[in-house]
């Protein structure tokens, strides 16, 4: 366990011995060293230059789990239902600009290499229709946009098959891992306190809230930000709060393709959601920011928010089956068609055929026995509410001296920073914390022009 400069000892008396403990005392402490925690911590660093700021991962490092385990896309807001989620889509538009600014000061990969969203039947083509009238109405220009009939796509790819596409050019590759260890680094510089390899405990006590770091050390905190992924629920839960919410987890793997396939495209391609009530679960073909291609992700189910292997998951089985039966969970296990979509996910895990097999729908001359590795598989954490419906988006949740980020899917790492701000920002309205600097210069953005 790291000392802490400034730490005060306490002392804890027993009949049999006398242990000595660390307690430090934290304006501020963040759990969850990914991406949407490291940049809450970048931003709180400058609005707040003379505060303690302390954020704790589990892990060795940043961007251990989802944030450095996932696509690597700067996505184009296409997706997003303006009336619905302008948040989202603001977040996503804002994003792309201040990834690709950062990059650039930073000397960071940033492939500017678009992406392709196929409809592979008749029926699906008003779904393009819809996304490219969202994609207008949430900012992106005509120019960086087309839709393209079956005919112009095998212009544009020779390799990709559909009846219909959305091209934009407005969607990049990039190594997100690099990037969050980048800003945490920047965090660092401006005082903020990284503590890793450390589980922990939280209790509230005199109204702050308290993180037990195994038994040698306590910190306190003026305020809490609990963006801890997939345990937010569970500390959350921990701390009396969200108990309406439980999360369900998927695992999101991946085939690496073989380097002959490294020019089959120019963009990485989508297809059109087979359900659009489960986003999620439909491969991609999707370019690196390296030039590798991958074939992935799906949604196989697994019981642990870290669940990569058998080993991680078989202690989280009872407790979550137990969990969904005492909540609404249990209510979409009864869903047929959620049901029937887990099975073929499960499938898909299983066999690299049925995986590869999904993508030759719009890439039919993928050969499915030259995928000879796996790719890194990242764990998607949903939260179901107590009606048994996934909810679609973020969840922020206020108490007295904590605030807690549930479900961040949705813009993901794409809108990380702008969506960071968002939270401070409410943080700030919400009268739980009030910042040094209402409108400081944060490194290279100004807090209001990047607002959403």
């Amino acid at each position: 366990m790291e000392h802490l400069s400034g730490s005060i000892p306490y002392y804890t008396y027993t009949a049999k011995y006398i242990s000595i403990h660390l307690l430090r005392e934290y304006d501020i402490v963040i759990i969850g060293g990914g991406i949407l925690g490291v940049s809450i911590s970048y931003f709180l660093s400058y609005l707040n230059p003379s505060a303690d700021i302390m954020l704790i991962e589990r892990e060795k490092g940043v961007a251990y789990h989802a944030s450095g385990r996932n696509t690597g896309k700067v996505h184009a807001p296409y997706r997003y239902n303006p009336d619905k989620n302008r948040i989202f889509a603001k977040s996503s538009l804002l994003g792309y600009d201040m990834w690709e600014r950062y990059a650039r000061i930073k000397g960071l990969p940033f492939r500017d290499d678009g992406v392709i969203e196929v409809a592979v039947s008749d029926e699906q083509v008003h779904i393009l229709e819809r996304y490219q009238k969202w994609g207008l109405q949430n900012g992106l220009d005509e120019s960086v946009m087309r839709m393209v009939d079956g005919t112009s796509l095998h212009r544009v790819e020779p390799n990709v098959q559909g009846v219909a596409a959305l091209v934009c050019d407005r969607d990049a590759s990039v190594n997100y891992r690099i990037f969050t260890k980048s800003l945490a680094d920047d965090a660092t510089s401006q005082g903020v306190k990284f503590l890793y390899k450390s589980q922990s405990n939280i209790t509230v006590k005199d109204g702050y809230s308290v993180v037990s770091l195994g038994d040698e050390m306590q910190v306190r905190a003026k305020l809490l930000i609990n963006a801890g992924g997939g345990e937010a629920v569970d500390i959350a839960h921990s701390m009396g709060i969200g108990q309406k919410y439980t999360d369900v987890h998927f695992r999101g793997e991946y085939w690496k393709a073989p380097g002959i396939y490294s020019t089959l495209t120019n963009k990485s391609v989508y297809s059109v959601p087979q359900n659009t009530q489960y986003p999620f679960l439909d491969p991609h073909w999707i370019l690196r920011y390296d030039g590798t291609c991958e074939v992935g992700p799906n949604a196989a189910p697994v019981f642990a928010p870290y669940g990569y292997d058998v080993r991680e998951n078989i202690p989280y089985i009872l407790p979550k089956i137990r969990e969904m039966l005492e909540s609404g969970a249990y209510r979409i296990l009864l869903d047929e068609q959620f049901r029937d979509l887990i099975i073929n996910e499960a499938w898909s895990s299983i066999s690299k055929n049925a995986m590869i097999d999904r993508v030759k729908r719009f890439i039919p001359t993928l050969d499915a026995r030259l995928f000879k590795s796996r790719g890194t598989a990242g764990i998607r954490s949903n939260v179901i509410d107590e009606n048994g419906r996934f909810v679609s988006g973020p969840i922020i949740l206020y108490d007295n001296g904590s605030v807690h980020i549930l479900n961040y899917n949705s813009p993901g790492a794409t809108g990380a920073l702008p969506f960071a701000a968002y939270v401070i920002d409410n943080i700030n309205k919400q009268g739980i914390h009030r910042n040094t600097r209402q409108d400081a210069t944060c490194g290279l953005w100004k807090v209001s022009e990047v607002m959403i």
